[in-house]
């Protein structure tokens, strides 16, 4: 019956032509305000969703969420199809709930492109969520190999109409967001520091996924508003001290938005933005009361529903399901994690289940006759990242493919569910787990981040968002932030971030990767008897750094330069150019020196230390030593053999 609906679909499809759909962006500019949108198409990739489109086996399926703008409506999704290696007939149909929104029949050539209707689909709190399916057409012989899927590439959005100017104060955030600018006086104050920062890392949070810009001007002393009108999908927000408080709209066209207050209540205001709320702010101008901070902390058992997987499953020949553990979600580090699995599956003799980490098996059982699982799985630490993904696979060897395609009368393909009851149990872990940067930013979180500056209030605001933002990035919940002296961060027992962008001048903290004005770099690579190593260069080396440290029972992150603030915001504009490298690095420091490329260090000892890949981390960790260091390349080498030695006469 369904290969009869498969060949229907492809008939139609053939007789209509696949429809061809263009629809250049354009803008229209509001008298005197900020512009609008017109019927633009965006990549997936700049709306937030995963944009990885891969079908695998004869019936897939990928739900999708798309940003809709008020006054837009999607209409379609445009894309290049990969077929699989042997491509057979199908078709792709789209639903929404129980309702079918279109059906395309796949092209009969590899790399041809598609059109897939969206009109019709019902938005839903400023966005459309539906179901993409795909139903291939199987032949006699025929074999899954799930590295071989049907994929989409290069998808896109194409929407209609024109986009709405905001009114209202609930209407201000776009749903889609190219760029925030929040503007501050050129002198602001640590109450402003405070609620710039901790806007800014909400605005990260809620466009989770979107290129979006953030930026930081400064206001000329006796200037109130924003230089120019907003471009298409930019929003601007000025942060000023005093007055009675509250949010207020201001403008022609796209207006921007003023965000005032009393020192102790500015910070408040600002949430109010970003909270549930906010949708209740129908008028220009909204003042809040008391707003509290909503992050929270997992406890050390919890769900795989309250970790927002619903139950897994799928089906194929050798089906496979992926839990997914987020450090973040636990707004802490965590260790001893394991995993009670429960589920069901097509009862097979001789199968088997594996659990994977990347390349490494960590469990493997015969499975029950009955077709239950109820297994327990412990993880080592040592393969925690902020993000590890667990693959359980069903398995064997039975049938013509090597697998299950003869499972039972009439079956292709067996199932796999993994409920979500299923539990994980884990540890805080202290130290993190893992160690250095690769802790962030789940090992500050508990419960607010606490960021220390200095004397220099608007360029210290201007890092703290930058590695804030980039920090946001990673963490799937909102990170809570509180701005205060550098001092009251270093005397509190809570981790924290501190900004020391002329030097650092904290003795009681010992970084990683230190040096002396005039004296030899310093790094804490702990040998068999404890000490640091040192190094003396000529000239000496100046660094800008981005380290972590353990210390006092808590994590800090560290910003600092002894070459001058500049270095230091070269190093956090190299982090922030591509959204990929905060959550790549590793070690426990990452260093800049002037005239050349940030490298990472690792320290010998360290947890970092004895993972794989380590002896690559401190080969970087002397090659940074090695570009500034000129006529201490003899010193330098004996100094390498001597880490690379020590780290090999630990025991694995």
């Amino acid at each position: 019956m369904w290969a009869t609906y498969v060949k229907r679909v492809l008939a139609t499809a053939a007789l209509a032509g696949l429809p061809v759909m263009s629809a250049p962006t354009s803008w229209a500019q509001p008298a005197d305000g900020g512009a609008v949108v017109i019927a633009p198409t965006f990549p997936l990739t700049e709306l937030g969703p995963d944009p990885r489109l891969d079908f695998r086996g004869l019936e897939d399926s990928r739900r999708v969420t798309i940003p809709v703008p008020a006054g837009l409506a999607p209409v379609a999704l445009n894309a290049i199809v990969e077929l699989p290696i042997d491509p057979r007939p199908g078709v792709i149909a789209v639903r929404q709930d129980d309702r079918t929104i279109s059906r395309v029949g796949l092209p009969p050539v590899d790399q041809a492109p598609i059109v897939i209707p969206l009109a019709g689909a019902t938005v839903i709190d400023n966005a459309v969520t539906v179901t993409l399916s795909t139903y291939l057409l199987a032949t006699d012989g025929y074999c899954n190999d799930p590295r071989n899927p049907l994929r989409l590439l290069n998808a896109s959005i194409t929407y209609e109409g024109a986009e709405q100017p905001p009114v209202t104060v609930a209407q201000f955030l776009p749903a889609v967001l190219r760029r925030l600018t929040i503007f501050l006086p050129e002198k602001p104050s640590k109450a402003e520091a405070d609620a710039t920062v901790q806007l800014a890392t909400a605005a990260a949070a809620r466009y989770d996924g979107q290129p979006t810009e953030i930026a930081i001007v400064a206001l000329p002393e006796g200037q109130t508003v924003p230089r120019a009108p907003s471009q298409p999908l930019e929003r601007q927000i000025v942060i000023a001290e005093g007055g009675t408080g509250g949010l207020s709209l201001s403008g022609a066209g796209v207006p921007w938005l003023l965000i005032s207050g009393p020192p102790d209540d500015l910070k408040n205001q600002t949430r109010l933005l970003f909270s549930e709320i906010s949708q209740l702010a129908l008028a220009p101008k909204a003042v809040v009361g008391p707003l509290t901070s909503q992050s929270l902390q997992l406890g050390d058992i919890v769900t795989l529903g309250d970790l927002e997987q619903p139950e897994l499953s799928a089906t194929g020949l050798s089906p496979s399901v992926s839990v997914g553990l987020d450090q973040t979600k636990w707004a802490r580090s965590i260790r001893s994690v394991r995993l009670h699995l429960l589920g069901s599956h097509t009862p097979v003799p001789g199968s088997d289940i594996t659990v994977t980490v990347g390349n490494e098996t960590i469990d493997f059982w015969r499975t029950e006759d009955n077709g239950i699982i109820d297994h327990w799985v412990d993880v080592p630490d040592n393969l925690l990242q902020r993000y590890t993904r667990f693959d359980i696979r069903l398995s064997g060897t039975y049938g013509p493919c090597g697998d299950f395609s003869t499972a039972g009368p009439g079956d292709k393909v067996l199932s796999l569910v993994i409920d979500d009851d299923s539990t994980v149990e884990s540890r805080p872990a202290t130290p993190p787990v893992p160690g250095g940067l690769r802790s962030l930013p789940q090992a500050l979180m508990s419960p607010t981040v606490q960021i220390g500056i200095g004397n220099d209030i608007l360029g210290d605001t201007v890092r703290a968002v930058t590695i804030m933002v980039g920090l946001q990035r990673m963490s799937v919940p909102p990170i809570d932030t509180t701005v205060m002296g550098g001092q009251e961060v270093i005397d509190s027992s809570n981790p924290g971030l501190v900004i020391a962008a002329d030097g650092w001048n904290y003795p009681d903290v010992v970084l990683p990767v230190s040096a002396a004005p005039e004296g030899p770099v310093v790094v804490s690579a702990v040998d068999d008897d404890g000490k640091p190593a040192t190094l003396s260069l000529t000239p000496p080396l100046r660094f800008a750094s981005l380290q972590t440290v353990f210390d006092r029972g808590r994590s800090l992150l560290v910003a600092t330069s002894d070459v001058g603030p500049a270095q230091l915001d070269e190093l956090l504009n190299w982090l922030n150019s591509d959204r990929t490298r905060w959550s790549t690095i590793d070690g426990v420091a990452l260093v800049s020196t002037p005239g050349q490329g940030p490298v990472t260090v690792n320290v010998v000892g360290s947890p970092d230390a004895t993972s794989e890949g380590a002896a690559d981390t401190e080969w970087l960790a002397s090659r940074w030593l090695l570009w500034a260091g000129g006529g201490a390349l003899a010193l330098l080498a004996i100094s390498l053999v001597l880490i690379v030695v020590l780290r090999r006469r630990r025991p694995l």
